[in-house]
């Protein structure tokens, strides 16, 4: 009965921010880390340290990013969209240590996942990396594991 007097309203989500590079790398490495539908903190904390380090943040505020990116991430658009606006306004040696940073997350948990992999490396194509720079970002994460 109170349930009909007193009937839920649905919470109204808060709009996304537009996507710009610092959202569209976090929820890159948010998109990563999920490629093998299992969201480690390990992973949470390497993301968490990258975009504190990348970006001159302070623990709460990379952590706050971070959340951002994920909702972004969720229920933003594909990774074209997110790999353009990289594209368009990051240089390309910014965008390799993206790679390589991306490979720090993917592998952050100790263990290889070809479903991270394959995500991984459709990213850094769609990034406009080449072949050889891929080649060392992957092995460059290897050999710190």
């Amino acid at each position: 009965m109170l349930s009909r007097l007193f009937p839920r309203r649905k919470a109204t989500p808060k709009p996304l921010p537009q996507p710009n590079a610092q959202l569209a790398l976090g929820a890159l490495l948010v998109r990563v880390a999920l490629a093998d539908r299992n969201y480690r903190a390990s992973e949470i904390g390497q993301i968490d340290r990258i975009l504190a380090q990348t970006f001159g943040l302070k623990p709460i505020e990379a952590a706050k990013l971070r959340a951002t990116c994920e909702a972004l991430e969720r229920d933003a658009p594909g990774t074209p969209e997110f790999t353009r606006i990289l594209r368009e306004e990051v240089n390309y040696d910014d965008r390799k240590a993206l790679g390589e940073a991306m490979w720090q997350v993917a592998l952050s948990d100790g263990a290889r996942n070809d479903d991270e992999e394959i995500q991984l490396v459709a990213i850094e194509t769609a990034l406009g990396l080449s072949d050889e720079d891929m080649a060392n970002a992957r092995a460059k994460a290897l050999n710190s594991l």
